[in-house]
């Protein structure tokens, strides 16, 4: 399982990310649960080079990055600096905006302009990835939200990070569609669903849920994903409790 590492998504910590003293406490508890990578996202204002500080001081890789769309357009040229200064391939977005997914017509659009920043991220090395949730397998005209986006912006500078509880709750196969981005994708965020009492989906820590992962994980490693940022958006308990759960199962599952 080399070739495939496991990283903390810090969006599951964004209630202890909202200073610089909050960053570097946590980015230490990371680091002490047995996490080597974290993906940055949903932190609060922070110097790049104090970050940068702060992830070498505890010996962690900032593998991914989630950036704001309107960042992107407006302040790209910093989001590349940012990138270099962290040694971070991967600029991220989290999900495209409201405004593109009404119709088949916003999705082609968003594709475009999608590409167009991947293209200009390319230019430095730099790779864009898109991270789904469950509106994207929304059906327009026989086709999903995710077919059109696969269809329709550019391989070459359009890479998709699939989370695998969002691919599950649109009502889709993970691993499916793992095997279907080969080669878009070398990021991938690792999230599990349980059901509760109610009936309704819920997160639950990598390993306590209902995903295949012996087949999530050999799907992954078929196509050559590289990072696997763990994710949980809400937690039945503490959060790095929570976090350390799912480190201790992946652990047990060969990482």
């Amino acid at each position: 399982m080399a070739d495939l590492k496991i990283a903390a998504q810090l969006f599951t910590l964004r209630e202890y990310l909202k200073t610089p003293e909050d960053i570097a406490k946590t980015l230490k508890k990371v680091k002490e649960i047995g996490y080597d990578a974290v993906q940055v996202s949903a932190i609060g204002p922070i110097d790049p080079k104090e970050l940068k500080a702060l992830v070498d001081k505890e010996g962690l890789t900032i593998c991914v990055t989630h950036i704001p769309y309107d960042r992107l357009w407006n302040n790209l040229d910093a989001v590349i600096e940012d990138h270099k200064l962290w040694d971070c391939k991967y600029v991220g977005l989290g999900a495209m905006p409201e405004e593109y997914r009404e119709n088949k017509e916003g999705y082609v659009r968003f594709a475009k302009e999608a590409s167009e920043v991947g293209r200009k991220l390319a230019k430095h090395g730099l790779k864009f990835v898109y991270h789904n949730h469950n509106f994207e397998f929304r059906n327009f005209d026989g086709q999903t939200g995710m077919d059109i986006l696969f269809n329709e912006t550019d391989p070459e500078v359009f890479d998709f990070e699939l989370d695998t509880y969002w691919v599950q709750a649109g009502g889709a196969d993970p691993i499916v569609w793992i095997k279907k981005v080969a080669g878009r994708m070398d990021v991938v965020h690792f999230k599990d669903m349980m059901i509760d009492k109610e009936r309704k989906q819920i997160f639950a820590e990598v390993g306590e849920g209902n995903l295949n992962w012996p087949g999530i994980i050999a799907a992954c490693k078929e196509i050559g994903v590289k990072w696997a940022p763990v994710e949980q958006d809400r937690c039945l308990r503490d959060p790095f409790e929570s976090l350390a759960i799912s480190y201790k199962n992946l652990k047990k599952m060969g990482f």
